[in-house]
C-alpha cells in the first residue's frame, strides 16, 4: 500500500508518515524543505521524498505522483505565525484538498476507490449531523472566523469533502478527522474517537496527541474495517482519559 502525503514535514505530518513507516508501508511525501526531514527517511526505500509546494504542482503532474497510491492525505495547516495566519494563501489547506481530489479523479485507478485522509479540527462543525453548540460557542466561533482565516481555510477544506467529493463519488472515499487541542507526547495512548465533539472545543477542549492522530489516520489508511466505521464521517479525537 502506497500513501501520498501532503504537510508530511509538520509537526503530525511526521508523526503520520513514522506510524506508516512502522506498518511497512510505501510512502510519497510532498515537501518544499527536504532538508529539514528526518535523516531515516531520506535512507529508506519506503520513503519517496518529492520536492516541492503542494500549490505550485501542475494537475498532470500532481496526478502522476497520485498514480499507483492506494491513498492520500493531508496534514496542512497554517504557520502559527503573522505572514503564516494573515499572510498567502489562506487557502491553503482548501486548495490543496481540491488539487488532490482532482488528481485522483484523474489518475488511473483502475476502477477501485482511493482513501483521501484529511487533519481538521475539532472547533469546526460536521455540518451533515445535528451537532448544537451554545449561543456563546457560537459568537466566539463567528469571531475567530472573522479574526482568524485559517479556521475558515479548514471549514471549507472539509465542506469540500461533504458536498463536492459527497458520500458516492466514483474515485473517492474520505474521512477528516477533528483531533481537539493539540499536544506533543513520545508514545501513541489510549485515545477514543466520537462522531461529533463530546465536549465544548471553545469552552472545555480536551487533548489529542499529536502522535495519536497520526496512529489514527495511518490506522484508517491500512485497516479496511475501521476505514469502513468512519468514511464519509468527521470523527473528532480524544486522548482518552477519566473524564471523556
Amino acid at each position: 500500500m502506497t500513501t501520498l502525503i501532503a504537510g508530511a514535514s509538520g509537526a503530525t505530518g511526521t508523526q503520520l508518515v513514522n506510524q506508516l513507516l512502522e506498518r511497512e508501508q510505501q510512502v510519497k511525501v510532498i515537501v518544499r524543505s527536504p532538508e529539514k526531514l528526518p535523516d531515516s527517511w531520506n535512507n529508506n526505500d519506503l520513503v519517496t521524498i518529492i520536492k516541492a509546494s503542494i500549490l505550485d504542482i501542475s494537475e498532470a503532474e500532481l496526478a502522476q505522483h497520485v498514480e499507483g497510491c492506494d491513498a492520500v492525505a493531508s496534514c496542512l495547516g497554517h504557520t502559527l505565525s503573522w505572514k503564516g495566519i494573515y499572510g498567502d494563501p489562506r487557502k491553503l489547506v482548501t486548495q490543496s484538498v481540491i488539487n488532490l481530489c482532482n488528481a485522483m479523479k484523474n489518475s488511473n485507478t483502475q476502477g477501485r476507490k482511493m482513501k483521501m485522509v484529511l487533519m481538521n479540527t475539532s472547533g469546526n462543525q460536521n455540518r451533515d449531523l445535528d451537532e448544537k453548540i451554545s449561543l456563546g460557542e457560537k459568537i466566539v466561533v463567528g469571531i475567530i472566523r472573522f479574526l482568524l482565516p485559517p479556521h475558515v481555510d479548514n471549514e471549507n477544506a472539509a465542506d469540500y469533502l461533504r458536498t463536492e467529493i459527497s458520500q458516492n463519488n466514483d474515485n473517492i472515499e474520505w474521512v477528516a478527522i477533528r483531533p481537539d487541542n493539540l499536544t506533543d507526547e513520545e508514545k501513541v495512548t489510549e485515545y477514543q474517537a466520537y462522531p461529533s465533539p463530546i465536549r465544548s472545543a471553545i469552552f472545555d477542549a480536551g487533548k489529542t496527541s499529536r502522535i495519536n492522530v497520526g496512529h489514527f489516520m495511518a490506522s484508517l489508511i491500512t485497516e479496511d474495517e475501521l476505514w469502513n466505521k468512519w468514511k464519509g464521517q468527521m470523527p473528532v479525537l480524544y486522548n482518552k482519559s477519566e473524564k471523556n
